[in-house]
């Protein structure tokens, strides 16, 4: 023990200076803000670009004060009925009464969130249920946030478990898997690739395209994963041919490749299965889900693979951490969410409804096209997601004008769509999406809630829109934008 001669002196710590808290907004400040605020704060904080499109398209005039069910009401108390339902991300519609219950429980019992050093009741019952659900074996559970994070952890897993002798992926054209950097090297955009420098090791191939997907295998026995959407969502809802799922897992089991099927978007009921997968009977060694999972109320993915595949890849204590879950995958309410959301989807029968209700939307949706087939070109889907591609430019022009026009047709891309997405809000409160690569598509996913008379509300509304014809709209949406 020292003497206390020799014990150094003790400083009196300096005297901080105060913190000064800077011009906060609160969230009262934000629930009350107006329009021009809000376009002020998202031009110079959030995405000036992207505040050009929601100008043309009228978005920028609508305030959601808040949102019920299949609809939003605006700041005007006007309802506007989601045909758009958050890229899929609402199968239960806006704030599910369960929803809400289930998630101010856990909260009024100040139940834990972030238990990364304990287990979990919560994640464990979710990866649970995750699990009854899925068919075969697939069995073993990744928490996280988003549909790029699921992605991710699916294609990491698999290229483990391929081993590094194996290494190339294969990839579709117009395929979207998300924008992180890894699963952007298998995102067919050159828009969101940008100049950035990719993953390497990727093989291209036309998406349902069973011969070019084995002549790639029997080229390349370096090829060791294949990843596909089993309905491309960006690519405009296209589906691969009858059977092609069934040849794809043959062709598979036979070269030792391991498929990974991304359900971030047609996945939990939206396709009328739980995985669209099922409709062909097949599974997959990894897949991945997300935007629904969370109940519209939070945002939860997972990837799930096959009890082989997962171990292979993570299955000693040395290799266990490589890609265990983030700070916040897991997270105490996210996953009480996502288990209520699952039960509510059964409970409700909410599968079964997307099917019954797709249908009876692709049966309206062909009627309208038979009736204006100048304009519509196509429609397609499966359960609740459903794309209605329209007519080139020029196609909806007098004969004499076509050849002049076509010429256009590809800078023109996405016009029509888009006149009549604005005008359908602006004249019917009826909210669409869009696709990234063939922008001739409207995307419709509505929440799995739909019923009937929904769908002919929609339905009427596009009918009666398109009745205008092609002069109309464009004469329509012009004025649109001087108003």
């Amino acid at each position: 023990m020292l003497d206390r001669a020799y014990r150094l002196p003790v400083e009196e710590p300096a005297e901080l200076a105060p913190v000064v808290k800077p011009p906060l907004l609160s969230v009262d400040d934000a629930k009350a803000m107006d329009l021009p605020k809000m376009t002020e704060l998202f031009r110079d904080h959030i995405n000036p670009g992207q505040l050009h499109f929601m100008k043309l398209l009228g978005f920028n005039r609508v305030k959601v004060e808040r949102a019920e069910g299949m609809y939003y009401i605006d700041q005007n108390g006007r309802k506007i009925l989601d045909f758009f339902g958050g890229f899929g991300s609402l199968a239960l519609g806006h704030n599910h009464p369960r929803i809400l219950a289930a998630r101010q429980k856990f909260q009024d019992e100040q139940r834990h969130e972030i238990a990364i050093a304990f287990l979990s009741q919560y994640a464990s019952a979710l990866a649970y249920n995750l699990a009854q659900i899925s068919p075969g074996d697939l069995d073993m559970v990744f928490l996280g946030s988003t549909g790029s994070e699921a992605m991710e952890a699916a294609v990491k897993v698999a290229e483990r478990a391929a081993g590094p002798k194996r290494p190339k992926i294969v990839y579709a054209e117009n395929s979207f898997h998300g924008k992180t950097k890894g699963v952007l090297s298998l995102t067919d955009s050159p828009l969101y690739r940008g100049e950035f420098r990719l993953v390497g090791d990727t093989v291209k191939v036309p998406f349902g395209d069973i011969e070019a997907i084995r002549r790639a295998f029997e080229s390349d026995p370096t090829i060791g994963v294949i990843v596909l959407e089993t309905i491309q969502g960006g690519g405009g809802i296209i589906q691969a041919p009858e059977g092609f799922w069934k040849q794809l897992r043959a062709l598979c089991d036979k070269h030792g490749v391991l498929w990974v099927a991304d359900e971030v978007q047609c996945g939990v009921g939206r396709s009328g299965k739980f995985y669209a997968f099922e409709y062909e009977n097949v599974v997959p060694d990894v897949t991945a889900l997300a935007k629904s999972l969370g109940g519209g109320k939070t945002a939860m993915a997972a990837m799930i693979a096959r009890r082989e595949v997962y171990m292979k890849a993570y299955g000693s204590p040395k290799t266990a951490m490589i890609h265990a879950q983030a700070t916040f995958g897991g997270i105490g309410e996210a996953c009480v969410t996502a288990i209520e959301t699952l039960n509510v989807l059964y409970d409700e029968n909410l599968i079964e409804n997307s099917a019954k209700q797709g249908a009876y939307l692709l049966q309206r949706l062909e009627a309208i096209r038979q009736k204006h087939p100048k304009l519509v070109k196509e429609v397609r889907g499966r359960g609740l997601f459903v794309g209605l591609e329209f007519q080139d430019f020029s196609q909806t022009l007098p004969m004499v004008l076509k050849p002049m026009v076509a010429m256009l047709d590809d800078k023109l891309k996405g016009s029509l769509s888009g006149f009549i997405g604005a005008l359908l809000l602006r004249d019917y409160g009826v909210l669409v999406a869009f696709t990234e690569y063939n922008r001739n598509v409207i995307r419709l996913e509505p929440p799995l809630i739909c019923e009937a008379e929904h769908v002919d509300a929609f339905c009427d509304a596009l009918d009666d829109l398109l009745s205008r014809g092609i002069t109309g709209i464009v004469k329509d949406f012009l004025m649109s934008q001087v108003n």
